[in-house]
């Protein structure tokens, strides 16, 4: 699965190198996956091996480095991670709960090899943090370089509120504690930047804002070459980001196809299957697969029922040239409010969701005109030079 938080990252690691600065991007659990230029170092911390047998067993809480770095390689990693599991929630409970514990819980030897590893380097100037769910990282990674910490908040709250409980509470009461190490913390919009603000608890001085930026090469618009009206879905087959909604919609529109593409997990294997024989699936592409499949559609619609913080994908459409409908939460008002390249319906509203499709089905002027804004807007707004700028801003504020 491309991660589209990892991708993020990867990007503004590569933009910040380009403008000069020094920057060593650490994988943690397993090798970083991205559709572009790989920036990440050639060793990964925490390997997902390695944390998995330590949480299971204390006998590998104390093995001998020769066999961690068996398990730790790349290779075994990855031999790993091609398998397709589905997670069980008491499991990913548990494990959350472990990492957020940090060097007083059971994976204490892992902080202690990053620790280690940390002193032999030069110090740096800030250390920047994916997530909140790293977020006992930063006492340890303060302690010993001395640098500031700065966490990225991109998602947190899907995969908290989907632990069942004690392992909810229990994370985010860890989660609370560990705030007062954090010098910054990073929001992707206005609107993520004001909900986990009040979610974790954090003092609002503390959050900033830095929407997401992307890299165009590769993604621009082209030539329509098919007949009839194509709606696209680009996202994670999964129910939280609404193929069902899109479905449900089109089904009722004469005239329209749904093309679908992104990574089905293997817990939503029969999601996908119930809604197959109403799209036309293009499965998990790469980036160049990403680009044509946006390039063969007339317009992009992602109907989330989760309040989405990002949105990477309207971005990746904008780029292309097309119009977008979104549902009116999350960041989606406001990336539609700074570009004019869409149409907003209440969430959870079909009726709403299906006319807005139709009427971009019949007024191509409305389609061409959305979609020049879109593109323009984020060209504007949304590149990975205004990216780099603002994280750059608040790098600088609290070194």
């Amino acid at each position: 699965m491309y991660c589209g938080s990892c991708m993020r990252d990867n990007a503004l690691a590569g933009s910040l190198k380009a403008a000069g600065h020094d920057v060593v991007l650490v994988p943690v659990y397993t090798p970083t996956l991205t559709d572009e230029a790989n920036h990440s170092l050639n060793r990964v911390f925490f390997g997902g091996v390695s944390v998995y047998l330590q949480h299971k067993s204390a006998l590998f809480r104390h093995s001998p480095k020769f066999l961690d770095r068996l398990w730790d390689s790349n290779t075994a990693l990855r031999l790993a991670s091609q398998r397709s599991v589905v997670v069980d929630p008491k499991f990913l409970g548990e494990m959350t709960v472990s990492m957020l514990e940090g060097e007083h819980g059971p994976i204490k030897k892992e902080f202690e090899k990053l620790c280690d590893w940390l002193v032999t380097e030069p110090k740096p100037d800030v250390i920047s943090l994916p997530f909140a769910l790293l977020i006992s990282f930063a006492e340890p990674m303060k302690r010993v370089t001395g640098a500031p910490v700065v966490v990225t908040l991109q998602g947190e709250d899907l995969f908290l509120d989907g632990l069942a409980e004690p392992w909810r509470s229990r994370s985010m009461e860890l989660i609370r504690a560990n705030i007062k190490h954090v010098d910054a913390f990073i929001a992707t919009s206005e609107y993520y930047a004001r909900y986990m603000t009040a979610y974790f608890g954090i003092p609002a001085e503390k959050v900033h804002v830095v929407p997401l930026g992307i890299n165009f090469e590769g993604l621009a618009p082209a030539e329509k070459t098919h007949s009839g009206f194509r709606v696209g879905f680009f996202a994670r087959i999964a129910p939280e980001k609404g193929l069902h909604n899109l479905v449900e919609a089109v089904q009722k529109l004469d005239g329209v196809e749904l093309h679908a593409a992104g990574y089905n997990l293997p817990e939503h294997r029969e999601y996908l299957a119930k809604y197959a024989p109403f799209i036309h699936y293009h499965g998990s592409p790469d980036r160049d697969g990403k680009a044509r499949f946006l390039q063969s559609v007339d317009v992009l619609s992602v109907p989330t029922d989760y309040v989405e913080p990002k949105g990477f994908s309207v971005l990746e459409a904008w780029a292309c040239g097309l119009p977008v409908i979104q549902p009116a939460h999350g960041a989606f008002p406001e990336m539609i409010a700074k570009t004019g390249g869409g149409l907003l319906f209440s969430p959870g509203n079909s009726t709403e969701l299906e006319t807005a499709i139709a009427q971009m089905r019949d007024d191509s002027a409305l389609r061409q005109d959305l979609a020049a804004r879109g593109l323009a807007g984020v060209h504007q707004h949304y590149s990975m030079e205004a990216m780099t700028q603002a994280a750059l801003s608040v790098y600088h504020r609290v070194a």
